[in-house]
Order: C-alpha cells, then sequence, then structure tokens
C-alpha cells in the first residue's frame, strides 16, 4: 500500500450531545473517562503501516484542545507521528468539501524530501468522533480499499447496517471493481423508516460511514471539474496561508467567500469515479445521545449508567452523570444526562431533536449554549465557583510548565491562594514564587502573570472584586500562544 496521509476533520460541534458537548467544547474533546474520541481517532490512523502524521482540520476556537490532545498522543508508543500533526485552522465552517480540499492541498505542497518518490499520498479522510471497533476491521478496509484508490476512484468506507436507521444516508452498491472494491450506484439521503426497512429487507446497501480514501491529485481534479467555485476558492485561501506557531491559518475573508458544501454533493454524488468498500465493523458516528446508549454497556433491564447514577424498577434507560448522583425511579426509555451547570431529560426515541432544543437556547442567548462552568485553555482550565454581586471566585489549573498572558485588568481586582503545586507569580516588576497555602493580591489595573515552574499541575482559587468581571476585561501584554490583544 502506498503511503497514506491521514487526513482528521475536526470541526463539527456536536450539538445533539448537548450539554456535554458545546460550541466551545464539542463532542470531539469530551473527556469519556481519560479518553476522547478527537484521541481514539488519532491513535486508529496512527495504527495503520506506513501512515504519515495527520492532518487535521480544526476550528480556530479548538486549536489548543487539539494541540494538546495530539502532543499526549505522541508520547504514546507507537503514535509519535502525532506529535507531529500539522493543524489547519477554519476561521469559520464551510463544511467538508472545501476542508478536504485543504488538506488535500496542504499534502501536495508540504512534503518532506525523503517523500519526493511519492509526490501524491493517498488521503484518508476521517471524521474525529466516530467509534469503530474491532481495530483490525478497519485496518482491513483501508488496505482493501487502497488498490482502487490507486487506481484512480474515490472511495467511501460504507457500514453493513445492521437496523433500520433514519440518521444516516446510505450508498446502494454497484458492480465489483476488484475485492471489496465496488462501483457505487447510487448515494440515498436519509431516509424515511419505510425506506430504510426497505433498502434493510433488500440488501446491497451500506450506510454512508462519511469517511473517505483517494489520491490527493484525483480529488482536486474532480473538484475543479464538477464544483469549480469551491476549487478556484480553496486555491485562493491556500496561496494566502500563513504560519502561526505549529497552526497553518487562513484568512478570514476569502475563506467566507467560499461555497459551503459537503464532498457528497460537491464530487461524491455526482463523479463518475466513486466505489465504495465494506468495513466490516461496529461502527457509530456518536451523533446522539442514543448512540452512546446503543454503544454502553446494558444490565439486565437495557439500562445503561454513566457516573454515579442509581435506579430501581426502570428499563432501557440511559443515565449519565457528570457531577453528582442521577437517582431514577419507574422509568422507560428515558435519557438522563447531568453536568455541573445544566440537566437534560428526553426520551431517548427523541434523542435527534436535542438540537431543536439547542436553537431554542440560542434564541434566548443561553450561554450554557457555547460554555461549560469549567472553560479550557491553552495553558489549562478554569471553572466558576461562585458568582454574585460585584465577585466571583474561580478555581484555575495550569498545566506544567505552561504560563499565562502578561495582562491587566480595568474593572478588577484579584486574589490568588496556591492550593496546589508552585507558582511563579509576576504583580507590576516584581516576581514570587508561592508554595501552598501561600497568597498574592493583584491591584486594579496591574499588570501580571501566573506560571507554572513545577512538573505537577499548579491549582489555584482567585477572587475577583469589581464593579465588571466579564472574560473581555483583558488587556494582553504579551502572550505565548499569539493570541490576539484585546
Amino acid at each position: 500500500m502506498k503511503t497514506v496521509q491521514p487526513v482528521i476533520l475536526c470541526g463539527g460541534s456536536g450539538t445533539r450531545l448537548w450539554p456535554l458537548s458545546r460550541g466551545l467544547y464539542p463532542k470531539q474533546f469530551m473527556d469519556l473517562g481519560g479518553d476522547t474520541l478527537f484521541a481514539r481517532t488519532v491513535a486508529r490512523a496512527s495504527a495503520l503501516q506506513g501512515s504519515l502524521p495527520p492532518l487535521v482540520v480544526c476550528n480556530n476556537e479548538h486549536r489548543f484542545l487539539a494541540a494538546a490532545i495530539l502532543q499526549q498522543q505522541g508520547g504514546l508508543p507507537g503514535r509519535e507521528n502525532a506529535a507531529k500533526a500539522r493543524i489547519l485552522l477554519e476561521p469559520m465552517g464551510r463544511n467538508t468539501a472545501p476542508a478536504i480540499a485543504l488538506a488535500a492541498l496542504a499534502a501536495q505542497t508540504a512534503l518532506e524530501p525523503e517523500n519526493h518518490a511519492n509526490p501524491d499520498p493517498l488521503l484518508l479522510v476521517l471524521s474525529s468522533d466516530h467509534a469503530i471497533t474491532p481495530l483490525q476491521a478497519f485496518i482491513d478496509a483501508v488496505e482493501a480499499a487502497a488498490a482502487g484508490a490507486e487506481a484512480g476512484r474515490l472511495l467511501v468506507f460504507g457500514v453493513p447496517p445492521t437496523r433500520p436507521e433514519t440518521g444516516f444516508g446510505y450508498i446502494r452498491q454497484g458492480e465489483a471493481l476488484g475485492p471489496d472494491v465496488f462501483a457505487v450506484s447510487r448515494f440515498v439521503e436519509k431516509p424515511d423508516a419505510d425506506t430504510a426497512q426497505s433498502m434493510l429487507d433488500q440488501g446491497g446497501f451500506f450506510w454512508n460511514s462519511g469517511m473517505f480514501l483517494f489520491r490527493a491529485s484525483v480529488f482536486l481534479d474532480e473538484l475543479a471539474r464538477l464544483a469549480p467555485e469551491v476549487h478556484a476558492a480553496c486555491l485562493e485561501i491556500h496561496q494566502g496561508r500563513e504560519k502561526d506557531l505549529d497552526f497553518t491559518r487562513f484568512a478570514e475573508e476569502p475563506f467566507s467567500r467560499c461555497p459551503s458544501i459537503s464532498i457528497d454533493y460537491a464530487v461524491m454524488e455526482r463523479t463518475d469515479k466513486a466505489a465504495v468498500t465494506p468495513l466490516a465493523a461496529s461502527w457509530t458516528d456518536m451523533g446522539s445521545w442514543e448512540a452512546f446508549y446503543e454503544a454502553a454497556d446494558k444490565d439486565e433491564h437495557g439500562n445503561a449508567g454513566v457516573g454515579d447514577v442509581l435506579h430501581i424498577d426502570s428499563r432501557d434507560c440511559y443515565l449519565h452523570s457528570e457531577h453528582r448522583l442521577v437517582a431514577a425511579i419507574g422509568l422507560e426509555g428515558i435519557g438522563v444526562v447531568e453536568t455541573a451547570d445544566a440537566v437534560l431529560v428526553l426520551r431517548r426515541d427523541r434523542s435527534q431533536d436535542v438540537k431543536l432544543l439547542l436553537a431554542e437556547m440560542k434564541r434566548r442567548n443561553r450561554p450554557e449554549t457555547d460554555t461549560h462552568l469549567r472553560v479550557y485553555r491553552p495553558w489549562g482550565w478554569y471553572e466558576t465557583l461562585a458568582l454574585g454581586d460585584r465577585f466571583q471566585v474561580k478555581r484555575i489549573m495550569v498545566s506544567p510548565g505552561a504560563v499565562l498572558s502578561l495582562q491587566l485588568h480595568h474593572h478588577r481586582a484579584e486574589h490568588w491562594v496556591v492550593v496546589r503545586g508552585t507558582a511563579n507569580v509576576t504583580v507590576g516588576d516584581n516576581d514570587v514564587l508561592l508554595q501552598e497555602d501561600q497568597s498574592t493580591y493583584i491591584p486594579l489595573g496591574t499588570r501580571h502573570r501566573l506560571a507554572n515552574p513545577g512538573r505537577i499541575p499548579l491549582e489555584i482559587i482567585e477572587i475577583q472584586t469589581g464593579s465588571y468581571l466579564g472574560e473581555d476585561d483583558i488587556v494582553r501584554l504579551e502572550d505565548t500562544y499569539g493570541r490576539v490583544k484585546r
């Protein structure tokens, strides 16, 4: 098999997984017991023999979440390539066709000298939020699809359906083109229940996994032929790219003019080069709470539980606790998801409708649509413990070796108390090391900075007092992470 360039699409928002998934903390980065769907995707790509460091296409707001996970993965045996990943930053969402086109252009123009013998690698396009088991089935499918891709086909991976699912698109299998490679007879939009059952009864249909394998040049040529306005826009965007630390940035103005369209509509449903390879594995896009229920272990009554949960006389329920006990009595077919600031209760058969709830919350300008009480930053995270008139209390965690920006506030003063680790604190012109149980005071308008020089996470309690406590009252004077001053 030729060299494979994994392309991981990481721009989804996961709105149907609220309240765990939020605008600034989408489902691919959600903590699933010390793991994330994005990390699992990176590990899956790393398991392929001869795969290159991945290209990650990521929303600008999520760049440090993606970078931190890639660094962690790069420290694991067999996944060294993860730390060498390149991250392409989208200033806004434009769907999958532009994202894949920019990745294809990046793969063609950033080749290392040792890869000159292979100037046109196979692009393996993966979504960052899928669950696939067993791993060997995934590897086998990629190897089977490689022959078709090398011959100039655009391969999509099709999952044999196990139920009449209405939440997925379908692919009808055509003539055989080789071992485990078939022409695509047609694509089918997400069907109603009767149509889905009919396709299941007929056979010869696959779920459309949204994962692809093709040569970069073949995809770009077909994009230029079938969607020339998208191809031209992506060429302009790519030519204006800029390097920023470990990221590749694209200018917002030309990006905003690029048509927003999926790879299916732009290319796959219109090309005569489409082919499908079966992915004989347990697969789900983890796009709803029903998908999480299906993937979870269940008791003898069909109940699935995550976290501190207790149920009596209940059947076929999904109970998910993040912070406190969730207890249920006499429920059937119900889902409950608890977080620190919100609780979702729904019928399991309405899990696709969480997006309707989010739309209503956005209409009402509810902050819970975008952020958790815990907010992640490139240096660690903070969470709000208490908020009142003219005061706010936060818990702040700074990763080992990380440093916050040198900043000041016009409307608030701050007290810091170290509860774990060692803090290197700058206040005005003074630098001091603080140990556990020691504290400092930052007067309003005073420049200050917090850093963790130690090898363990630094935790502090921050007490803010003042007339305005919003996050936009930050004037950054210096910043390690290249964030704009505001």
